[in-house]
């Protein structure tokens, strides 16, 4: 999968939501990284909730709280970035 600049930034800056020390110190580690971790992108919320659906159980679970995992990375042009550790 290719990652675009908006992805590999946003996952450099929150990096730290999900791993305790740096996993990547510039773009192209960044990249390597995520490819390295099979890391998705869901252009919306619904994509975002099918694939926790199919990969976990989310029973009970609110949008919110989805959003709130630490595997989910909100990109600012609306889509999400999924990373699982």
């Amino acid at each position: 999968m290719q990652y675009d600049k908006v992805c590999l930034e946003t996952f450099l800056e929150k990096q730290s939501q999900l791993f305790d020390e740096p996993v990547a110190e510039n773009l192209e580690e960044a990249d390597a990284f995520l490819e390295d971790s099979m890391a998705v992108v869901k252009k919306d919320m619904k994509e975002v909730k099918k694939y926790f659906k199919d990969n976990m159980d989310i029973t009970g679970m609110s949008d919110e709280e989805i959003l709130e995992a630490s595997e989910v990375f909100p990109l600012p042009d609306g889509r999400f970035l999924i990373v699982e550790g």
